[in-house]
């Protein structure tokens, strides 16, 4: 995997692909460059399949990411409707990730603001550590998070992510543990083993159930019960079906550690 951006750093090793925005001068703001190279990486990353896992993260020890880079965006002389079809690109990230079929983990360190906010819930876990700091606080600005919402709400009690994006006030990582949408806090010095960790153990899942659940996890999340059901219920037997699925039940039987036919010849 090669990022086609000085913004974008990419390292691959165990099955993990770990992805930082190093831009730490600016507390990893994201320009648009910095997004088109993400949505790059992610497409990298799914059709890799030796990357079981995608770590996001940023660099330095200020900030995750601190959400659009209001000064490197504008110039002054955009084309409006230019400018709005890239507005979407955060939007199309956010998609990408939820439709990578691998899981995903943020890294939160710092600050996690507007588009970093979301960028941080669009992953599937969230791995914080105690001096990270979310919010959304586009309104003291006279703006409102639009792209980030349906990440936010997501995540968390609808009521409290309007009361978050209404207020702009920050959240400090125990609220943001109390409110859900961290996956796990822990000390500044045992962030990066508790995150590799979490990432180890899910690298060695099996990819072909992880990347089937996963998909019908987001499929039927806005579903009403009895449709999601009926979507469900085919989908556990494609799952059981699968070469995994043989393996897996066999190593339970005969009391080993399975062997992914699906890992086979991908490191």
């Amino acid at each position: 995997m090669q990022s086609p951006s000085s913004d974008i750093r990419v390292e691959v090793g165990g099955g993990v692909a770990r992805v930082t925005i190093d831009r730490p001068e600016v507390r990893n703001a994201l320009s648009w460059d910095a997004i088109a190279a993400l949505r790059s990486v992610v497409a990298q990353a799914r059709d890799d399949a030796s990357v079981r896992v995608l770590v996001l993260t940023g660099a330095g020890d200020r900030a995750f990411c601190s959400g659009a880079d209001l000064g490197g965006m504008a110039t002054g002389e955009e084309d409006p409707a230019t400018t709005h079809a890239a507005r979407g690109e955060l939007a199309a990230l956010f998609t990408d990730l939820w439709e990578l079929g691998k899981p995903t983990i943020a890294r939160v360190r710092g600050y996690a603001l507007a588009g970093g906010f979301g960028l941080a819930l669009a992953c599937d876990l969230v791995v914080a550590a105690d001096d990270a700091t979310f919010g959304t606080p586009e309104v003291d600005v006279g703006l409102w998070p639009h792209m980030i919402t349906v990440p936010l709400v997501r995540s968390m009690p609808p009521k409290r992510a309007l009361e978050l994006m209404m207020t702009g006030r920050r959240v400090g990582a125990t609220e943001a543990d109390r409110l859900g949408f961290v996956t796990r806090v822990v000390p500044v010095a045992d962030l990066d083993a508790a995150v590799d960790d979490l990432a180890a153990s899910l690298a060695r899942k099996s990819p072909t159930a992880l990347r089937l659940g996963r998909d019908a996890f987001y499929a039927t999340w806005d579903m009403a019960a009895a449709d999601a059901l009926a979507a469900l219920h085919p989908l556990l037997t494609v799952t059981a079906s699968t070469a995994d699925a043989t393996e897996g039940l066999a190593a339970f039987r005969e009391k080993r550690t399975p062997e992914w036919p699906s890992t086979r010849g991908t490191g």
